[in-house]
């Protein structure tokens, strides 16, 4: 069974014209992880000082790449938006340390 990670453009809402194919995986786990660091990239990228972590999630609504999977496997979930608002002050941590290592 294969798993295909496609990605859509949360500023083209619905527009399938503007989904893309990231890959194709051979198990539910390495599909998870690509959406995962997908979406974990867009938010590091969206992030700017003094952000808080609803304004990020704002940004990664209005603007981010919002990655699913596509297969037989019903048991296999990700649900981009759950993910990343669950993400937000972790990254805002992980971007306030790094730049404090600096």
């Amino acid at each position: 069974m294969k798993y295909q990670v496609f990605v859509d453009d949360n500023f083209h809402y619905m527009d399938e014209s503007e989904r893309c194919l990231h890959g194709e995986f051979d198990s539910a786990d390495q599909a998870i992880t690509a959406c995962k660091k997908i979406v974990d990239e867009c938010l590091e990228n969206s992030y700017q000082p003094n952000m808080t972590s609803e304004q990020l999630y704002e940004s990664y609504v209005g603007f981010g790449d919002d990655p699913f999977i596509k297969s037989e496997d019903a048991s296999c979930n990700f649900h981009a938006r759950a993910y990343a608002k669950a993400q937000c002050q972790l990254v805002i941590d992980r971007m306030l340390s790094d730049h404090k290592s600096k």
